[in-house]
């Protein structure tokens, strides 16, 4: 839990730098405290016992202005209020003011070094204090919580979110809608301390501030999911831009440690109702994302083509079981990989021979050969049409596979 991360991350310091150490919120309310050093005093010993520093210490706290400190600075003593000089530092995400690390410094005799390890405190407490201030705007709880269930499968499901969206007067009446979902390929390292989630949600939350869309947003498990509504259909490239910009501010979140990408649903016809045939759309391309090396991480479901309702398999039934026996066969007796090659570039150009041959710089002779070589192995006549959708579709589900695995 985020609470029980601060207060080690508080210990921590504390114990480092050896003196008391607090966290408070933007109004001086504390939040959690180090043991002390020895260098308390009656404020801090108040805060602790009563967790309020009372009304004249935070008077005098903000009166400093650290509503706007981007760094550390020195809160001069106090004496009618028995209050020492302290050092505070802003914790802050994204420019937003989260709360204030304050360490107890009577005679400013705080090393460089010490203040150093301050800073960098500040930056480990801000997504962990970010994840608090966002669970705790409780019309956001109520947002989110509605809109995933307008995006649920069962029809009685997103009835209920329309309904509380509507009551609460957050329900779009846009003509059209268009998901984008955007998921962490990866797991970030444990110490990130819920980095993921918080990625999701400021990238989400910079996309939502361009007021040109009417845009509603929320995290559903592993997935956040921006959803854009118009009276008309948005362009492809608007969308993209509007992808793009949220993985930008997520990935920059991440820092290398993970990586984020994007899918896009098709533009829904018939607004808030039809937002959820967008979004399980945007999931599948963003499991596609994801399974794609390269590239800019974003998946337009339209781009998938046959793969498409095959993105929509979870990743732990993508097994060789799913393969058709015939295909299963051929793969087994092509290691090198040329017979498959072959069969999915005749495949792809529609069973046309000179385009293949062409596709591959094959002489037709030899392309004849290894078509005659695929059906002794696959026992399937490459005139039947049936049988080329079935290979089709094994070779188009064996692709996604070696993509997920590669991930």
């Amino acid at each position: 839990m985020p609470g029980a991360r601060l207060q080690d991350v508080v210990d921590d310091l504390a114990e480092r730098i050896g003196r008391s150490v607090a966290v408070n919120d933007p109004r001086v309310h504390i939040l959690c405290a180090s043991r002390h050093f020895g260098d308390e005093d009656r404020v801090r010993v108040r805060a602790v016992l009563q967790r309020d520093a009372g009304s004249a210490a935070a008077g005098h706290i903000l009166a400093q202005g650290v509503d706007r400190w981007t760094a550390p600075g020195v809160i001069p003593p106090r004496a009618d209020l028995g209050m020492r000089a302290r050092l505070c530092a802003p914790i802050r995400w994204r420019h937003q003011l989260l709360g204030l690390l304050v360490v107890i410094d009577p005679d400013g005799s705080l090393p460089s070094s010490s203040i150093d390890a301050v800073t960098a405190a500040t930056h480990t407490l801000a997504p962990l204090m970010y994840q608090d201030f966002a669970a705790g705007d409780t019309e956001r709880t109520a947002r989110e919580g509605a809109l995933r269930q307008l995006l649920n499968p069962s029809a009685t499901v997103r009835e209920t979110g329309r309904d509380a969206l509507a009551r609460g007067g957050w329900l779009p009446s846009s003509r059209y809608a268009t998901a984008t979902v955007a998921t962490v390929a990866g797991d970030p390292p444990a110490d990130r301390g819920g980095a993921a989630e918080v990625a999701l949600r400021t990238g989400l939350e910079r996309v939502a501030a361009d007021r040109s869309w009417r845009t509603e947003f929320c995290l559903n498990g592993p997935h956040g999911v921006l959803l854009t509504f118009s009276d008309r259909p948005p362009p492809d490239e608007s969308l993209r831009a509007r992808a793009s910009a949220l993985l930008e501010q997520a990935r920059s979140v991440l820092a290398g440690t993970a990586e984020c990408v994007a899918g896009i649903g098709e533009t829904a016809d018939g607004g808030a109702e039809a937002a959820w045939m967008s979004y399980e759309q945007a999931t599948g391309a963003a499991r596609a994302a994801g399974a794609r090396p390269g590239g800019d991480g974003i998946v337009h479901w339209e781009q998938l083509g046959a793969l498409a309702p095959l993105s929509l398999l979870p990743p732990d039934r993508l097994t060789p079981a799913l393969l058709p026996g015939p295909l299963r066969t051929l793969l087994a007796q092509d290691p090198s990989g040329r017979l498959t090659e072959t069969l999915t570039t005749y495949l792809d150009h529609g069973g046309s021979a000179p385009r293949t041959a062409r596709a591959l710089h094959l002489h037709r002779t030899s392309l004849y050969y290894r078509l005659q070589r695929i059906t002794e192995l696959t026992g399937l006549d490459l005139a039947d049409g049936d049988n080329r959708l079935t290979l089709h579709l094994g070779l188009r589900l064996h692709a996604l596979m070696r993509r997920t695995l590669r991930t």
